[in-house]
């Protein structure tokens, strides 16, 4: 049966593809048809306070950077949790037994405390701390005592710390400010004036980024220091950034790192990798192609070297495949060539006849092993994300030198906790950090849902959450929750945004149209060059899914998506009719101001997802922006973006909201101060971004208001 939204002619076509809507068949009776009586959400009315809701998001905890130590006996761990009188993430570190016994705090405090790294012996164990001044600091714990020193006295904070094999030294990165000569002279100012602020001056392509602002001048460089603390000793320079974390070789006289160290490196995606003396500073390259080339590791006896990239083919997406060469860098290979799917992480096995890593694949990801002869074994799956907001990957794990190792776990019913196993994939979850929560507040129940695009028949995988206390028998409003990237991929993981929208009464479909991660290189390029286009109908494909299993109220459609997920908001509204309402987070709506103003679009947007700069190809950055469709548009709409996001920047959710409000179509901005794109950093954020979509769609229930 076609509901009147179904009906409407929607009368205009993309310059890209004819807009085409599969209408669902839903199969039901006359007596059926009875019991399928409308279902108020929650949001309408007073809130279950047994159901998962907006204030228990302070009250979740994760478990991050988990480290087994070498000998595989301990983990250490960071476990973050919401200080809801700041308003921020803290994190204290916490160890427990193989076996799950000797679960214990470690270190907590008014500080925040990360990256813990065991000793090569497993006695001391280094970490980052906050000092009184609010400065991150390395600090060393004697794991015998308990005693712990502070190591430095840094004006910058450090990253990618590292031991050297001896145990002697301390490697790490940090940025190394830059001071130019003024660009112009002033005059003298008199004594006691107040002039306007100074004048600043960028002459760089990169020089602003999402989270962190207008960049300073500087680059990052590698330092060493004795374990015994000291001043730290700069071991690369020039005019170069070499990030990541150094990897030592076994007799810790030299360092391999990644960087792109070509005057041009602004303009490029082609880091290598170099060899490094600690003695010296001497560089030597060790890689030579047109792409990136990262993450090395070495072999136990030294003499592979593992190492992860791919031949660069100006694609939206490439895959990022395996390599190992010997320790002067000839003899590269590929390994694990038939596998599909990128790969990260890498940990050599203590045989030194193969690696361990991590994928994603199918929305999941996986922990596996790769012999030297390219042979894939699974090991673990659900190697959880860290991600409070919405379900991407991201998860982690570490290996000890018996081949044990210490992962994050997780399920769409709990955020990632704690889990360990072996070679053998005998695992065990030895925490629940949010047992006590869910122990009161019920959530939504998770459903795997695969279905054929009404484009071309291709598979795509999506997930249904339902809300707590699902009855099949009644309709529900649903809302479509569109991940971001596009290069991205939603999977069966925690997600405190969906579960709220549940909470509220919604049935939540949640998918991985074209263009996401985890399915192969080709099926994310299949918006290569042609984003948004068929992933619409993927969308729209899943939503009719989920109405033909007959509870779902198909006038009582909403939709919403952050970043990418905001373009194709704003993609479907302006080639659809059929949703009450939308909520674009954070979106894009004209890619020819994007990429000139975001923090990647003049660079990896404007390369690699279009075929050329926006003044030589107009009408292919037009068709693709949901601002050249806007006059289609007759959904209610709200923009949502940080007043900070330089990655997709509130000039774009204004460009939408004016035109709309110009068409007098109804609309609303929201604004979130100090936000960047990550509006969710904070927990406060995560609960207005939610609460703000749910009033939206309040109004445009079929018996709510629709006045402005």
């Amino acid at each position: 049966m076609k509901s009147s939204r179904q009906r409407a002619a929607f009368g205009r076509r993309s310059l890209f593809f004819t807009f085409t809507s599969v209408v669902a068949t839903v199969v039901a009776t006359a007596a059926l048809a009875v019991l399928l009586v409308p279902a108020t959400p929650l949001a309408a009315q007073e809130r279950d306070p047994n159901h998962f809701g907006p204030a228990d998001v302070f009250e979740l905890e994760v478990a991050g950077d988990p480290r087994i130590s070498p000998d595989g006996s301990q983990v250490v761990y960071a476990r973050t949790f919401m200080d809801i009188m700041t308003d921020r993430e803290r994190r204290n570190l916490w160890i427990v037994d193989y076996d799950g016994s000797n679960h214990r705090a470690l270190l907590t405090g008014q500080q925040n405390f990360s990256s813990p790294r065991w000793s090569p012996d497993g006695t001391r164990l280094l970490y980052v701390a906050s000092d009184e001044h609010g400065k991150s600091q390395l600090y060393l714990r004697w794991m015998d005592t308990g005693q712990t020193a502070m190591l430095t006295h840094l004006e910058q904070g450090p990253g990618g710390l590292s031991w050297s094999p001896d145990g002697r030294t301390i490697a790490f990165s940090m940025f190394v400010p830059d001071t130019p000569p003024p660009f112009a002279s002033m005059p003298a100012k008199p004594e006691g004036a107040t002039w306007a602020p100074p004048a600043t001056t960028y002459e760089r392509l990169f020089y602003r980024s999402d989270g962190r602002g207008f960049l300073p001048l500087g680059y990052s460089q590698v330092f060493v220091l004795p374990v015994e603390g000291g001043t730290p000793r700069q071991v690369t320079r020039g005019p170069y950034n070499h990030g990541g974390t150094p990897e030592w070789t076994p007799d810790s006289q030299h360092l391999l790192i990644s960087a792109t160290r070509r005057d041009d490196w602004e303009y490029v995606r082609d880091s290598e990798v170099f060899d490094v003396s600690v003695a010296d500073g001497s560089i030597r390259q060790l890689t030579d192609r047109e792409g990136p080339d990262q993450s090395p590791k070495v072999s136990s006896d030294g003499g592979l070297i593992a190492y992860t990239g791919y031949d660069d083919r100006f694609l939206g997406n490439q895959v990022s495949k395996l390599y190992v060469m010997n320790r002067d860098g000839s003899g590269s290979r590929m390994l694990a060539d038939d596998l599909d799917r990128s790969i990260g992480n890498l940990h050599w096995a203590s045989d030194g006849q193969g690696l361990f890593f991590q994928y994603d694949t199918e929305g999941n990801t996986r922990l596996a092993h790769v012999d030297l002869d390219g042979t894939v074994t699974d090991i673990v799956s659900s190697v959880q994300g860290l991600s409070l907001g919405r379900p991407y990957g991201g998860g982690t794990f570490s290996a000890s030198a018996n081949d044990r190792f210490a992962y994050t776990y997780g399920t769409p019913d709990h955020p990632a906790d704690l889990a360990v196993t072996n070679r053998g994939g005998d695992w065990q979850r030895l925490t629940h950090l949010n047992e006590d929560l869910f122990a009161q507040k019920a959530i939504g129940e998770t459903e795997e849902v695969w279905y054929k695009s009404s484009h071309d028949g291709l598979d795509i995988q999506g997930w249904i959450v339902k809300p707590p206390g699902f009855d099949p028998s009644r309709k529900y409003p649903l809302v479509l929750e569109i991940h971001g990237g596009p290069f991205s991929n939603y999977g069966d993981r925690f997600s405190a945004e969906v579960q709220l929208y549940a909470s509220a009464g919604y049935v939540v479909l949640y998918t991985n149209p074209r263009g996401s991660t985890s399915y192969g290189e080709d099926f994310a390029n299949e918006i290569h060059h042609a984003y948004p286009s068929y992933d619409f109908d993927d969308l729209v494909s899943g939503v009719d899914e989920v109405i033909s299993r007959g509870y779902v109220d198909e006038d009582q459609l909403f939709v919403t998506g952050g970043s990418g997920g905001g373009v194709l908001t704003a993609w479907i509204v302006s080639h659809t009719d059929r949703f009450a309402a939308a909520a674009s987070q954070k979106p894009v709506i004209n890619w020819y101001s994007w990429v000139l103003t975001a923090d990647m679009g003049g660079t990896g947007g404007l390369n690699y997802w279009f075929p050329g700069a926006p003044w030589d190809n107009l009408d292919h950055y037009m068709d693709r922006s949901p601002i050249h469709h806007v006059a289609n548009v007759t959904t209610p709409t709200m923009l949502i973006t940080g007043e900070v996001d330089w990655r997709t920047p509130m000039s774009e959710s204004e460009q939408f909201y004016q035109a709309l409000k110009i068409l007098k179509v109804p609309s609303v901005l929201v604004r979130i101060p100090e936000a960047s794109h990550s509006i969710g950093a904070r927990p406060s954020g995560l609960i207005t971004k939610v609460e703000h979509i749910l009033a939206w769609f309040e109004r445009y229930r079929k018996d709510g208001t629709t006045t402005q």
